[in-house]
């Protein structure tokens, strides 16, 4: 019941002159949704799995870290500077959506903007309303979780399928899809919906396996994994599926000297 995935994972090199850190580490400001409910109508289209895949720990984040939908389900660290009423540890949270005002590059979750608080001091630090924070990208870490494949309600069996991917671990991004009927080599490209959505116009009778590509943030190929399952003939719409693989790899990432993340975070 899982997928036949092709799973081919690139990591970053860059020519510039500049540093191989662990992470780069970013400064700007953050803000948080005063109530949460458009969190489940994010643009990555996770729905009400978006607290779930979260934990209640979600971010709307600007263009550049959304990347098209391609940064949905990306983790970060985001550390509040103000030390009045922030600890050093700050909090951990998962792209749901994004967030169009450039002037913050998170929109975190209450739950989220309040876990940067010392104690007893969380009702100050929501006072502020927004803060300057420093920010890094970080691997997910889904624990006994698989990647999974869910079949979206607008699915129309055998017409039209659309698939949304969740808990890809570790650092890294979908970049291509492609399905094909099982015992076929009649590959064809799924298209990006939206967010971490994918669907394609195509009739498909039988069981069906996934070729994904995912990248990190650089382009050099490290490994290739394969996962010899398949979407069953009798899908359903709205079932979640189990690939039966964990995505974790990570990479270094090459930065600015100046933006290296390579001291140690709590």
């Amino acid at each position: 019941m899982a997928l036949c995935l092709a799973l081919l994972f690139f990591l970053v090199s860059s020519a510039s002159a500049a540093a191989t850190c662990n992470r780069c580490v970013h400064q700007s400001k953050a803000a948080y949704y005063y109530d949460d409910t458009p969190i489940p109508y994010g643009a990555c289209g996770y729905g009400a799995l978006a607290f779930e895949l979260s934990n209640g720990y979600a971010a709307g984040v600007v263009p550049s870290l959304y990347k098209q939908g391609a940064g949905c389900g990306s983790c970060f660290q985001v550390r509040c500077k103000d030390r009045r009423f922030c600890s050093s540890v700050g909090t951990k949270v998962v792209a749901t959506d994004q967030n169009y005002d450039n002037r913050y590059d998170f929109v975190l979750s209450k739950k989220a903007f309040s876990s940067m608080a010392l104690k007893n001091k969380t009702s100050q630090l929501l006072n502020l309303g927004t803060v300057d924070v420093e920010y890094k990208r970080i691997p997910c870490a889904y624990k006994n979780k698989n990647l999974l494949v869910r079949v979206e309600e607008w699915s129309q069996k055998p017409y039209y399928l659309a698939l949304k991917f969740l808990y890809q671990g570790g650092q890294t991004e979908i970049t291509r899809v492609e399905i094909a009927e099982v015992g076929s080599d009649d590959w064809e490209s799924m298209k990006k919906n939206y967010g971490a959505i994918w669907d394609i116009n195509k009739q498909l009778e039988r069981a069906l396996q996934l070729k994904i590509v995912v990248t990190s943030e650089n382009k050099r190929i490290e490994n290739l994994y394969w996962a010899v399952n398949d979407l069953p003939e009798d899908w359903e719409n709205g079932e979640i599926y189990d690939t039966g693989i964990q995505i974790n790899n990570i990479a270094n990432e090459t930065c600015p000297r100046n933006q290296c993340g390579d001291f140690p975070w709590k």
